[in-house]
């Protein structure tokens, strides 16, 4: 009774430990046939026995296979591949191709049919090429039979090897086990033409055989000069391409900065306590910067300042807004052409625009008339940006490297390391721009360390993207001229950031202002002990300190400017100072008109209307509106 107890408890312990076996997917059987033609194609037909459960083996299964393989020398070469035919169980099977990462994936069976639980048999039949390796004294087929990127083990591998007749091999190898593993765990067994591989053991995910045939040289047809010529030009298109490009590139480049984008050569700075005559404030902001900073709002502060000293506005308030009044001074014709339309804007004597949130509309039309005044009279008169010149290069350069990705042979990583290139270039272009801005001396002490901070993680993020490019190219993958062109192709983005910086240039008129310019921002600086060991610098007034005000404010320096003629005022004994063109609260002037230029710009920008937004559902809260809007690889089951 207990025999037949113990009998009973040991089939039940055993039925469960089979429960979850019988659940497995696996292949138990992997079987591949390689015809060798003499011409060196082979034509390969893999035969897979499945179990499907219905988990991961659902409608069929997919097969993975490398279009890259290695030569003789180490180089990557693009192999020939294309599907015969495809059967499940020995009838016709559906199947369907997809591009991987350096490969193609073969789906066996219907989106719309799954597969009965058991046993299915799939055959899949291809051919391929350049797979033979050519060396001195003898030619070598090394094939990867099932890949090492199945995700189910396997019980029983087996290839033949058929060789075209009365050819046998000199040598044969065979290794098993992990990727780079060198196991020998098949046996191998030859018979004419034919070399038999069998597996001696099963094999868990992730593990495969790998076998190889050496052959007297001359067995197999060795390609032709124009053959190898013609892979050779399939295999490196891509790096010929952009490094041909990147040569190009470079002679456009150069050729265009040298005939319109070299500078002139700067002249002697010098303090100067004068502007550069006939040059208004708003006109120095313009030179100064190639080009309105601030989105020409620190102009237009200027320019009322301007306006105010001389007598033509009154500035009222600027603490809680800004106003500027019209006075009954009649408008001269000498009045520079930004100061006149910003009178304008303003109206007659008597009128005012007051800069707040509910007049945005008529402020943001008073911005744009200024600029457009401004810009209409001097453009390209100090500044050449030469943008036609930019626009050709990018043209240039785009044709190239989609002519490369196009004819070369990319995989995804490489596509994608150039993407990374062009995001990582344009993010520089930026960062650069921005950290240029922020290092004007006007510019608060958070702002400039701001902006260092930002270009030293910019530029940590570069070192390192430029210094894993490198290493990659000349440490890992020597043999790939896939990486050379990436190569190639980055810098040829690395030229177009360059050169947007360098192909403008100031014309000879806009030289000689700038140097004026850097003059007077000098002198607006320096410290007072400095100022007045200065030959012949005026001695500091009110009338000294108003005159070159506006221009500090285009400049950016009236904190310093003002501050200077706070100090004078206490030690001068002067009394109180009362500008007829302010009217406000005097108390700590100098402090609020030092940062008359941020207050102004920062005002106006509260003021103006935010466009549309585009971002929300038709259907929500935020509404619609017009306008708005060499073998190898794996597989598994699917």
């Amino acid at each position: 009774m207990k025999t037949i107890a113990a009998r009973c408890l040991a089939l039940f312990v055993f039925m469960l430990a089979a429960l979850p076996a019988a659940a497995e997917e696996f292949i138990s059987s992997y079987h591949s046939v390689v015809d060798v033609a003499k011409s060196g194609q082979l034509t390969v037909t893999e035969t897979i026995t499945a179990r499907s459960e219905g988990d991961r083996i659902k409608r069929g299964i997919f097969r993975d296979f490398p279009l890259y393989a290695l030569d003789k020398n180490g180089s990557r070469t693009k192999v020939g591949f294309g599907v015969l035919s495809v059967e499940r169980d020995g009838s016709p099977e559906d199947w369907r191709t997809e591009s991987i990462d350096g490969g193609i994936r073969i789906y066996t069976g219907n989106a719309d049919r799954f597969l009965a639980d058991g046993d299915h048999v799939f055959q899949i039949t291809y051919t391929t090429d350049r797979q033979i390796r050519y060396f001195d004294g003898y030619d070598e087929l090394t094939w990867n039979v099932t890949g090492n990127g199945w995700q189910f083990p396997m019980r029983d591998i087996s290839a033949t090897i058929s060789l075209p007749e009365n050819m046998t091999p000199t040598d044969t190898a065979v290794f098993t086990g992990k990727l780079g593993a060198t196991g020998k765990d098949a046996r191998i067994m030859t018979e004419g033409n034919e070399v038999f591989f069998a597996s001696t053991r099963p094999f868990y995910q992730g593990e495969g055989m790998t076998i190889a045939v050496k052959l007297p040289k001359g067995v197999i047809d060795a390609p032709t000069a124009a053959q190898e010529r013609s892979w050779w030009l399939q295999d490196h298109l891509g790096l010929l391409i952009s490094g041909i490009g990147l040569l190009v590139v470079i002679a456009y480049y150069y050729n265009a900065w040298a005939a319109v984008g070299r500078d002139p050569a700067e002249g002697l700075i010098v303090p100067r306590w004068d502007p550069p005559e006939g040059v208004s404030p708003a006109l120095v902001n313009y030179i100064d910067n190639r080009g309105f900073s601030g989105a020409g709002w620190t102009a237009i502060s200027a320019t009322a300042l301007d306006l105010a000293v001389k007598g033509y506005v009154v500035l009222e308030d600027l603490e809680t807004s800004i106003v500027i009044r019209r006075t009954d001074k009649k408008i001269e014709d000498s009045l520079p052409v930004g100061q006149r339309t910003l009178l304008s804007s303003i109206g007659a004597p008597g009128d005012s625009l007051t800069i707040n949130k509910a007049n945005g509309v008529k402020v943001q039309k008073a911005g744009d008339d200024f600029r457009a005044a401004i810009e209409k009279e001097h453009r390209g008169k100090y500044y050449r940006s030469n943008f036609a010149y930019i626009v050709g290069g990018l043209m240039l350069s785009i044709t190239i490297i989609l002519a490369a990705l196009i004819t070369g042979n990319f995989d995804e990583n490489e596509i994608g390391g150039v993407i990374t290139l062009v995001m990582t270039a344009v993010f520089f272009a930026i960062g650069a721009t921005i950290f240029g801005k922020m290092r004007k001396s006007g510019k608060s002490l958070l702002s400039r360390i701001g902006s260092i901070f930002f270009m030293a993680v910019a530029g940590f993020i570069g070192f390192t993207m430029i210094a894993g490019l490198l290493a990659s190219v000349f440490l890992d993958h020597t043999h790939d001229s896939g990486s050379l062109a990436v190569a190639a192709i980055g810098l040829i983005v690395l030229i177009n950031v360059l050169f947007l910086f360098l192909m403008g240039a100031p014309t000879p008129l806009g030289r000689k202002l700038m140097d004026g310019i850097e003059g007077l921002r000098l002198y607006l600086t320096v410290a007072e002990k400095d100022r007045m060991n200065m030959q012949d610098a005026p001695a500091m007034s009110p009338q000294h300190f108003e005159k070159l005000l506006p221009y500090a404010v285009a400049l950016g320096v009236e904190k310093p400017w003002s501050e200077t003629f706070e100090t004078w005022l206490a030690s001068a004994q002067a009394g109180e100072y009362s500008p007829g063109w302010y009217s406000g609260n005097y108390s700590n002037f100098g402090t609020r008109i030092g940062g008359f230029s941020s207050t102004m710009a920062s005002t106006i920008a509260s003021t103006i209307p935010a466009p549309v937004s585009s971002s929300s559902s038709s259907f929500s809260g935020g509404g619609g509106s017009s306008g708005s809007g060499g073998g190898g690889g794996g597989g598994g089951g699917w």
